[in-house]
């Protein structure tokens, strides 16, 4: 029972759709009617409110440490399913028809949460593959393969499931951009999608 209580814990906060209620309390218009219409920080990002962007994707990152770092206390034997459960409900949240984002910000939290080693590894792979492709979609789906790479070669056997879970979430949530990747048409950060 803690594995199902600490995975509807993590839906709950995973599914704050921190991105379209910050745009809608600053007036930058509708999210889900920009750029791709998800509620992520890419394209919080799109709405050219830098400051508003870096908010979202603290705020997403937040919600899914919250969640773990709750289930730890609560439920510590099943921190891995609050994590699980951030990202899908990041993903696919209740409250929007289940059409949220692609859980690369939730991810990180999640990540952080669980251990901060494999928090950082997931920073960087994150941040060097933005910093040589200037592509979010690639620097998201890259790090969310780091993350249970990194649990595996660091030791931590009970998360690298879980872990490798989102990761697959993640790049199927991502296959439009692959798409995109592969006609040599997705766009680079601060570019119109």
């Amino acid at each position: 029972m803690e594995s199902l209580y600490a995975l509807a814990l993590g839906y709950l906060l995973g599914s704050v759709p921190f991105g379209l209620i910050l745009t809608n309390l600053f007036g930058e218009g509708n999210l889900r009617q920009i750029g791709s219409g998800n509620i992520g920080a890419t394209n919080v990002l799109r709405t050219g409110n830098k400051g508003l962007a870096a908010a979202t994707l603290l705020l997403d990152g937040a919600k899914g440490f919250l969640a773990v770092w709750l289930a730890w206390r609560l439920f510590p034997a099943a921190a891995a399913f609050a994590a699980f459960g951030a990202v899908l409900g990041h993903c696919f949240p209740v409250w929007l028809g289940f059409k949220g984002g692609k859980g690369v910000a939730t991810t990180l939290g999640v990540s952080l949460g669980l251990s901060w080693a494999i928090g950082l590894a997931y920073a960087l792979a994150w941040l060097i593959m933005l910093a040589l492709t200037r592509i979010s979609s690639v620097a998201g789906m890259t790090a969310a393969v780091t993350a249970p790479v990194a649990a595996w070669a660091l030791g931590f056997d009970p998360h690298v499931l879980p872990l490798a879970a989102i990761a697959v979430l993640v790049i199927w949530l991502h296959r439009a951009n692959i798409a995109r990747l592969r006609a040599g048409t997705e766009p680079k950060v601060g570019q119109k999608a």
